[in-house]
């Protein structure tokens, strides 16, 4: 099986991903040759980013940071409407301290996290 083995590889083939992309169009066939070839290697690409840049789960704070920014709350307002001080947010959002069982059901209903984050499995 053809793969990208290292990174000078790698970059020639994300240049040719992006010549290709800017050239074709969503009308273009699925048998067109350029279209083939950019599926072909828009899936090499992806292969070799996901073995060598891998995007690991997000973190709980960066998933509370995420939504306090979607839901345009500072500190003091998400400690409103998640019932704690001001303090405790904070250091939840330093990762000094992890909400208890009862906070995190209040954080997981109220911003809409997936509970699996919320308890980190």
């Amino acid at each position: 099986m053809v793969r990208i083995e290292n990174e000078a590889q790698y970059m020639g083939a994300l240049k040719r991903v992006e010549d290709l992309m800017l050239k074709l169009s969503d009308d273009t066939p699925k048998e067109d040759p350029e279209m083939i070839e950019l599926v072909l290697l828009g899936n090499l690409v992806a292969d070799y980013e996901e073995e060598h840049y891998p995007i690991g789960e997000p973190s709980l704070i960066d998933v509370i940071k995420l939504r306090m920014y979607e839901m345009g709350l500072n500190q003091v307002a998400l400690a409103k409407l998640i019932g704690v001080s001001p303090s405790r947010v904070c250091d939840y959002l330093s990762g000094k301290s992890e909400p208890t069982l009862k906070v995190g059901r209040v954080i997981s209903k109220k911003l809409n996290i997936d509970p699996a984050i919320v308890l980190g499995v």
